[in-house]
């Protein structure tokens, strides 16, 4: 959620991934919070779910690792 993240487009990146989250229903079961790039922000925009870190995200990036990790929900 640093600025560098979002220069990076990570603004769109966070809109897909609300906008995926409420079209599948999952935005009650799923908990979304901002953070910084844990340390590594050259890697960046991050995405985290559990203890999987997801690095370089991208808008396209995120709907496919959403599907993997939640499409069967």
């Amino acid at each position: 959620m640093g600025s560098s993240c979002f220069s990076r487009g990570n603004k769109k990146t966070l809109q897909i991934i609300q906008q995926y989250l409420k079209e599948h229903h999952k935005e009650h079961e799923i908990i979304l919070k901002g953070n910084h790039c844990f340390g590594n922000c050259s890697e960046g925009p991050i995405l985290k779910i559990g203890e999987r870190v997801y690095e370089h995200m991208n808008m396209d990036r995120s709907l496919e690792i959403l599907e993997k990790e939640f499409g069967d929900l």
